[in-house]
């Protein structure tokens, strides 16, 4: 059996399961679970493959970005290749929908291309609880913690996410501002968005000031699309807000434009604080006020550890906490 039967079984052309088996991301979801149906009904093994053998003797570090539009993972993934490239390593990167299940994606890829070792770019501790254990590689995972997974091949680099959504929070309460919303992600535990969203709303419980979910909350994907759409439908439900906090600085930025469609000055109107410190925010107008993560260290941190790990020089799974910091600009003005 070669790769022309998998694609007569799998109804694919020829290059749809040569990019499947290569890891490529321009394949529909549709397609990847096809052919691989087939690729294990079948037993196919393409070790056969003069093509899979040279990519198999230099077994890349597969990385796994989930989110196809996330601002900050671009940022992050230009450092660790940079890091990994100047160490002599090759790097396969996956794109992932935001909703996708990343830990099946790296099963997929395992079983296929046997990579040396695993990044993942985000990820939903919920994926990794259900089926991690089947992951071999040495694995990191990248702005999320998987302090309390429990697996020996499973490292974590993160920002204390709880902590930098309630400074976000204590900025917008010390400018005198009562009445303040949230937007973006969702509220599911684990989730960095659920952690960011839930450790704001404690924050302004704490600061003794009223917040209701289900009235000054409105989720939505890591997307400008979806900021835009969130402040509509969040002042149409609360037209008292005076300051949002957005879980990203894509959805921030998603926000500003919709402040100003709606006749809405910001900061005069609207004050809004983002979350991540990319790039952008810095030529947004009016700048935007956010926490900027440290994306040099998540990143080294993530590849040293990833290296040390492969080497066989971790004798443990490694935990790790970058310093953030808030940067005060031009989003928030003070009542």
């Amino acid at each position: 059996m070669d790769i022309r039967d998998i694609a007569r079984l799998s109804g694919y052309g020829v290059g749809t399961v040569s990019r499947v088996l290569n890891g490529h991301p321009n394949v529909s979801n549709r397609a990847r679970k096809k052919v691989l149906a087939v690729v294990e009904e079948q037993g196919y093994e393409p070790n056969g493959n003069a093509r899979y053998l040279k990519a198999q003797a230099r077994t890349p570090i597969a990385i796994f970005v989930k989110g196809s539009r996330n601002m900050l993972f671009f940022e992050l993934l230009e450092e660790i290749e940079f890091r990994l490239a100047a160490s002599g390593e090759d790097a396969q990167v996956n794109y992932l929908d935001e909703d996708e299940n990343e830990v099946k994606r790296a099963l997929d890829f395992q079983r296929i291309r046997n990579p040396k070792g695993i990044i993942f770019l985000g990820g939903d501790p919920d994926y990794f609880k259900e089926s991690f254990a089947e992951v071999t590689a040495p694995s990191v995972l990248i702005t999320n913690s998987a302090a309390g997974l429990g697996f020996s091949n499973l490292s974590s680099v993160r920002t204390d996410d709880a902590a930098a959504a309630r400074c976000a929070i204590d900025e917008l309460v010390g400018a005198g501002h009562k009445r303040i919303g949230i937007v973006g992600g969702n509220r599911v535990s684990g989730q960095i968005s659920g952690i960011r969203a839930n450790a704001a709303a404690d924050e302004l419980g704490r600061c003794g000031l009223e917040f209701d979910f289900d009235r000054d909350y409105c989720p939505g994907h890591y997307t400008m699309d979806d900021g835009y759409l969130a402040i509509e439908h969040l002042l149409r439900r609360a037209p008292d807000i005076t300051a949002v906090f957005a879980l990203s600085d894509v959805i921030a930025l998603g926000c500003v434009r919709a402040a100003k469609d709606m006749g809405l000055s910001v900061p005069e109107d609207l004050s809004i604080v983002g979350f991540d410190g990319i790039d952008l925010a810095r030529f947004s107008v009016p700048r935007l006020t956010t926490i900027q993560q440290d994306t040099h260290k998540l990143a080294c941190y993530g590849v040293d550890t990833i290296l040390a790990a492969i080497n066989g020089e971790l004798t443990e799974p490694a935990h790790y906490s970058v310093p953030f910091t808030i940067l005060k600009r031009e989003s928030v003005r003070r009542l």
